[in-house]
């Protein structure tokens, strides 16, 4: 699947209205607009089809610049903080700016030197991006919305670069950290389904004992 950047939305276009985002982009293929062929290397491919991903809508703004568009919570429309998505396709020194135009939270701790993470193919270890190239504001240009910029050069052509709002932890991780401890078979830990939760993802019920006393977690 291709995007192009669009300038205005044609009509029965639902494209050019915020509310447009579906699920989670695929190996979303950003071509500038009017090129016709194949892609190149410097057309950016995002993806977000992957356990804790979200990117729902990619807008090319410019040759270097692209707003970003991340989508609500399953149970809470209105909330939209938490991203995490994957790019390729890049050129080496190829610098981009990267805008989250759809945030939710008036505050944010991106005003206060936090910044977004990102891992590549190569270097596999988690790193913040310096603070001085990300950039928190409300934009009239998006609904008064809060918009999160930064500013990055990509350096190696053959990595994949994932970039996420903090440090992912996923569902299977934690599920594989329990399966762990329950392993060790330890008389203080326990560990029981109590349930599933509207994704039919299993809750666990967690019980850790002590002399002086018992708590639920």
């Amino acid at each position: 699947m291709a995007g192009r950047s669009q300038t205005a939305p044609e009509a029965g276009n639902d494209m050019g209205n915020e509310d447009a985002i579906g699920g989670n982009v695929s190996k979303y293929t950003v071509l500038p607009s009017g090129y016709c062929g194949q892609p190149k290397k410097g057309h950016l491919i995002f993806d977000a089809c992957f356990e804790s991903g979200n990117l729902g809508r990619v807008d090319q703004v410019s040759e270097f610049e692209y707003d970003l568009f991340i989508r609500p919570d399953t149970c809470n429309p209105r909330f939209r903080v938490w991203f995490n998505f994957t790019v390729e396709n890049v050129k080496e020194s190829q610098r981009v700016i990267f805008n989250i135009v759809n945030f939710s939270k008036t505050k944010s701790l991106y005003r206060d030197g936090m910044a977004p993470m990102v891992k590549s193919t190569s270097r596999p270890k988690w790193q913040r991006l310096p603070p001085k190239n990300v950039y928190y504001y409300r934009c009239p240009d998006h609904r008064k919305n809060y918009v999160m910029s930064f500013a990055f050069c990509f350096d190696r052509e053959e990595d994949i670069y994932q970039f996420a709002y903090c440090y992912p932890y996923t569902y299977t991780r934690f599920q594989h950290y329990l399966d762990s401890l329950q392993k060790r078979n330890m008389d203080y830990f326990f560990r029981e389904q109590l349930g599933q939760s509207v994704q039919q993802r299993q809750l666990d019920l967690l019980t850790i004992t002590s002399p002086a006393g018992r708590w639920s977690w």
